[in-house]
């Protein structure tokens, strides 16, 4: 089995697919969020976690639990920390946890690692930082491939693209789409879960009507984090004025429009079309557009664990905030699966 470790594994995205597969074992999952490390536990009893800052871990500390040389690294430092560095990446004090990401490669030395962030690392400071961020792994000695991959080609409810990077040492193919003219809409992700306008429920509505959903059922009878966001009175005015796939800044009336926000601000999601990207915010009417096609309020939480793509037998820890900063910041699930064959066939190459 290929040995694992897991960076910044919040609440274990990226992991769900090599922790599913017999060819890998997940030796350690690191990240500095408690809740997003005691979801992780829940979920993956097996695996060894580790809740600190990752510039504690040491070679020593690495070697407790087997993961001072691994064949993979998964994970990629929050987009928040590059900020616009630039070049500066490696001496800005900002650049730490990218730095310290850099010194894992270099101590554990993985024949594969996949690190995954937002696209607008391509463009900030005008590309640079992102070409800084591609030598800096070519300089440790790795072949470097690079995509932008949208979810929903991949059987994700969302359109959701992020940049993967591979870094290899002989060849890496990104998986081929499996869903190009077939794109998951909203209802084919969430339809069998109740809309709950006035009163919460924890039963499914109706029998799986789809393969999505026959797959986010499986293991679970009953429904957690499906209650109601809390929204006042005059907000529900304003959601209740919203059509599906409006916004209140463009389609109600003036004396009950929000004093600000932007055009994807209080938007009403669409039935029929695939989500548009879940954030961490999506339980808040003023986010990006997160209310429900439907009922009179924003997506409930596992809703958006849905539309990630993670099964309904899935548990989160924490706070309604922080179990939804977890599954906003989370890779989906069922693209961590996609992945696997492209990885696979990569070692398969190492080891000729």
């Amino acid at each position: 089995m290929y040995k694992v470790l897991d960076l910044f594994c919040g609440a274990g995205g990226l992991s769900f697919g090599f922790e599913e597969s017999k060819e890998f074992y997940i030796t350690l999952a690191n990240d500095i969020m408690p809740d997003a490390i005691s979801t992780y536990q829940e979920n993956y009893p097996n695996t060894n976690t580790l809740c600190c800052d990752i510039s504690e871990l040491s070679k020593s500390i690495l070697q407790q639990y087997d993961s001072d040389s691994v064949d993979l690294i998964l994970g990629g430092p929050p987009c928040q920390s590059f900020s616009t560095l630039g070049k500066r990446l490696l001496d800005d004090p900002r650049g730490k946890l990218f730095r310290e990401y850099l010194r894992l490669i270099k101590l554990t030395r993985p024949k594969v690692f996949i690190f995954e962030n937002v696209t607008g690392l391509l463009s900030m400071d005008k590309g640079k930082l992102f070409r800084t961020i591609i030598s800096s792994f070519r300089e440790e000695g790795y072949n470097v491939t690079y995509k932008v991959l949208n979810s929903v080609d991949f059987g994700v409810p969302q359109n959701r693209k992020r940049v993967i990077v591979a870094g290899h040492i002989t060849e890496f193919h990104f998986p081929k789409r499996t869903h190009l003219n077939n794109h998951l809409s909203l209802l084919d992700s969430i339809g069998d879960l109740p809309h709950l306008n006035n009163h919460n429920y924890n039963k499914y509505i109706c029998e799986p009507q789809n393969y999505f959903q026959r797959y986010a059922r499986i293991g679970s009878s009953e429904l957690k984090y499906h209650d109601i966001p809390n929204h006042g009175e005059s907000l529900l005015k304003v959601i209740r004025a919203i059509p599906e796939g409006g916004s209140a800044m463009k389609d109600i009336p003036d004396e009950i429009k929000p004093k600000s926000g932007f055009r994807n601000s209080y938007a009403r999601m669409w039935w029929n079309k695939p989500s548009s990207t879940i954030t961490r915010n999506f339980g808040t009417p003023s986010s990006a557009r997160c209310i429900h096609p439907v009922a009179d309020r924003a997506l409930t939480t596992r809703e958006g664990a849905r539309i990630q793509s993670f099964p309904d037998k899935y548990i989160f820890h924490g706070s309604r905030t922080s179990k939804n900063l977890q599954i906003g910041n989370a890779v989906p699930p069922i693209l961590s699966k996609r992945l696997i064959n492209s990885v696979v066939n990569c070692f398969r190459k190492v080891d000729k």
